[in-house]
């Protein structure tokens, strides 16, 4: 009798758990799952989004990697950006939250202003990027005159329209800063005052102390950032439309240029799918890589 009721109350507690987990169940099955099958199943077919989608296998993907001399170029343009940008990224929000970490005075303001750029609308953020850039009368050109340096291009340039796009990702590294600031504030004082007594210096304190404790934190930096470059889309868009000469011309915009102005949903899915694999190929293999380089600490 004792077992029965065990057995029953532990039926119980589970349809009560999974009515309470059912929201969430619903909104996955409906907002993401569905959806990426219907990706999936509309990258083999020829679809306008008016006409009924037909069935043509592997034609999309055959002129995808074989006719496609622009997807070329976008995969390009999309490595090159997130392989540049999010290690420098991931350096200046962890030099910024080691400068303050520090006990300095108006701290609390400077992390309000170097974190208020992360929550800057992107688009407002692309449109002034657009001004500091603009190679006549651009903020940044103006400085660099003043030190006697002439400015390239920037968005102007197939060379530098990339690098532009660049400087404006890491001017919104506030997000990634807080939470580095997070994980330094994790580590024990002790550790430094116990390096300090035997006669660590401030280098040596951060290669052996900082920089293992808080490879959990990069870590978690490095897959969020990855996902997110590889899906940048609205700066390219406001800020270039993927120009000049297709010089900013990534994975997201193309497969929107695809999608909506051209109606060819089918090859636009099949972009996607790509673009999918090679997130998740990548996200494998920081994973795979992160037991190499990544300490917990065992407690």
């Amino acid at each position: 009798m004792p077992f029965t009721l065990k057995w029953r109350s532990k039926i119980r507690d589970t349809i009560h758990g999974y009515l309470f987990a059912l929201p969430w169940i619903l909104g996955f099955l409906a907002f993401m799952l569905y959806p990426i099958g219907s990706v999936l199943l509309y990258s083999f077919c020829s679809y306008d989004v008016v006409s009924p989608p037909q069935w043509i296998f592997l034609e999309n993907y055959q002129e995808l990697f074989f006719k496609d001399p622009i997807f070329w170029n976008t995969v390009f343009n999309t490595l090159y950006f997130t392989g540049v940008s999010v290690p420098a990224g991931l350096m200046v929000a962890l030099a910024l939250a080691l400068l303050l970490n520090r006990s300095i005075k108006g701290r609390p303001l400077f992390r309000t202003i170097f974190y208020l750029p992360a929550i800057v609308p992107i688009v407002s953020t692309a449109i002034l990027w657009v001004w500091i850039l603009n190679p006549q009368y651009g903020l940044l050109n103006n400085l660099l005159a003043k030190i006697g340096v002439t400015g390239p291009g920037w968005l102007a340039s197939t060379i530098w329209s990339k690098p532009g796009i660049i400087l404006m990702r890491i001017w919104m590294v506030g997000g990634t800063m807080i939470i580095f600031l997070a994980g330094l504030q994790d580590i024990p004082r002790q550790l430094y005052e116990v390096a300090e007594i035997d006669g660590a210096n401030v280098w040596k304190q951060f290669l052996y102390i900082t920089l293992p404790m808080l490879t959990p934190t990069i870590f978690f930096n490095l897959v969020i950032n990855t996902i997110s470059a590889f899906q940048t889309f609205t700066e390219v868009y406001i800020m270039t439309g993927g120009g000049p000469a297709r010089s900013t011309l990534f994975l997201v915009p193309y497969l929107y240029q695809q999608g909506f102005r051209y109606f060819r949903m089918g090859y636009a899915s099949s972009i996607a799918t790509v673009l999918f694999l090679m997130i998740f190929i990548c996200t494998i293999v920081i994973l795979y890589t992160s037991s190499r380089w990544v300490y917990y600490e065992r407690r």
